[in-house]
């Protein structure tokens, strides 16, 4: 492609000769000749400042926000909205030619554009999934790096799905994806809200920012779809609404909203409740239980409905669902006791996985979990707290603590469950910590792995060591029960 055809839509005032482009490239380390090279102010390192004669010499233009002084510079107010623009031009803005629908908020991302995504696929619609667990298009996938990818990935993935004949998108979209602009340029037909809490302030600071980055999304969607039952979905509704945008609201408990959910039962195979809309009632059942599967089911009915899925179609393949792998996975069943995996990282998912739970467990609640390292460590003792409230027995233990101490980090997760008075323990290695919880379950205990869900890794002292809490689970009950737990 020739390069004023990669340039298309972004102002400039440079002179720049109409040359060949081979690539995008913002790493250069990775830099190719003929690449056009876009510079990047990250928090810590600027590529600015790694632009040399040679590179420039080499590079078909050099995007950048300052003068670099070399040849081939083009000068933009953001290089992060160039590189948007650079790399949808260069794969064809395929993004025009998709059906696209986003979904944010702290919890219940990935559930719902997974469940969106296999209802799509039921009634017969081509649909891909960019999310926090894998790439999905047809019967490919690849692993996810980023719940969000970067603008050339996205957009390299929106090209292969659309070659692949896919018409519908649904992808998750992080705060710290909207506030680097990796959705810069990016129209949805649907953006949905599913809630917000305290997370990643590590990176925004407070909840203030986090709101505004979460909110930067629905500026770019033809109609939102919000949770009422949260703070800042009511806040999100009223601000949108003064700005005239279509919105559509969803609640398990408010009548006002435009999708209702009524008469909820739950037990330990699952949830069931009516979704109630104008001119349309059905009764949904998933095999995952709690009031959060409810809000789940809830928003992802809602997007089929305004996407002009039949309810009906929408109830049977809810229905027929497998779940979503970590987000309350029954990962073994001994006769004795019950064993669940969920990604629950903050403290609000932790209350609701483990009251969702509490609802239902003939016993004991048993909670191992721990905090991430290199996170927000204001959230630490607030998730002891929020476990020692619901769950009868505590293990903490450790989550990904990157180069942090992790004995430190539990020590801060026990301040939160110190006050309880409920019994715990602190095993920081996290394979002891899963043997322990086995070798100890009491008649009818529900264990619930919590923080690495569909994670088959662990991050310890910056290295990335192979983890899957299902082999470990397996490998435990073999261990003191023999072949009882097969």
């Amino acid at each position: 492609m020739i390069l004023s055809e990669v340039l298309r839509g972004i102002e400039h005032f440079s002179s720049i000769p109409n040359c060949e482009v081979t690539g995008i490239c913002c790493d250069s380390r990775k830099f190719e000749k003929g690449n056009i090279f876009v510079c990047i102010k990250g928090l810590t390192n600027d590529s600015h400042d790694l632009v040399t004669e040679e590179l420039s010499s080499a590079a078909s233009a050099i995007i950048c926000q300052r003068d670099l002084k070399v040849k081939n510079q083009i000068i933009v107010s953001d290089t992060r909205a160039a590189l948007a623009i650079l790399a949808a031009n260069f794969y064809g803005n395929r993004k025009d030619k998709l059906k696209l629908i986003a979904v944010t908020g702290t919890n219940g991302k990935t559930t719902v554009s997974t469940l969106i995504k296999q209802v799509l696929e039921s009634v017969g619609k081509k649909a891909g999934l960019i999310g926090t667990v894998r790439y999905e298009m047809n019967d490919y996938s690849l692993p996810a790096r980023y719940t969000t990818p970067d603008p050339l990935e996205l957009h390299q993935l929106f090209d292969k799905m659309y070659r692949m004949g896919i018409e519908y998108v649904v992808m998750e979209a992080s705060s710290q994806a909207l506030s680097q602009m990796r959705l810069f340029g990016v129209e949805f037909e649907l953006a949905l809200f599913t809630n917000l809490t305290q997370d990643h302030l590590d990176y925004h600071g407070n909840m203030e920012n986090y709101y505004l980055a979460k909110k930067a999304l629905f500026s770019q969607s033809k109609k939102t779809i919000v949770n009422i039952d949260d703070d800042y979905g009511l806040r999100l509704l009223k601000e949108l609404r003064e700005e005239n945008k279509k919105v559509v609201t969803c609640s398990a408990f408010k009548d006002e909203a435009d999708y209702v959910g009524k008469n909820i039962r739950s037990d330990r195979t699952g949830v069931s409740f009516e979704v109630v809309t104008i001119g349309a009632i059905g009764r949904i059942f998933m095999n995952t239980p709690g009031m959060f599967s409810v809000s789940n089911g809830l928003m992802a009915a809602a997007a089929l409905t305004e996407l002009s899925v039949p309810l009906g179609d929408t109830i049977k393949a809810l229905g027929e669902s497998a779940g979503v792998k970590g987000r309350s996975e029954i990962i073994a069943v001994h006769p004795d006791f019950t064993v669940i995996s969920d990604y629950a990282h903050t403290p609000d998912s932790l209350e609701k996985i483990f009251s969702s739970v509490k609802d239902y467990a003939p016993k004991r609640v048993v909670a191992l979990f721990g905090a991430a390292g290199m996170r927000d460590s204001k959230k630490r003792a607030m998730m002891g707290k929020k476990a020692a409230e619901f769950a009868d027995y505590i293990i903490i233990t450790s989550d990904n603590p990157r180069s942090e101490d992790a004995e430190k980090i539990a020590k801060e997760v026990e301040e939160g469950v110190i006050e309880s008075g409920k019994p715990y323990k602190i095993i920081v290695d996290r394979y002891d910590a899963i043997f322990y919880a086995i070798e100890h379950a009491q008649k009818d205990d529900i264990i619930v792995l919590a923080g690495k869900g569909h994670e088959d890794y662990q991050v310890l002292d910056g290295i990335s060591i192979y983890f899957d809490e299902r082999e470990i689970v397996k490998k435990a009950i073999d261990k003191f029960y023999g072949t009882e737990g097969k």
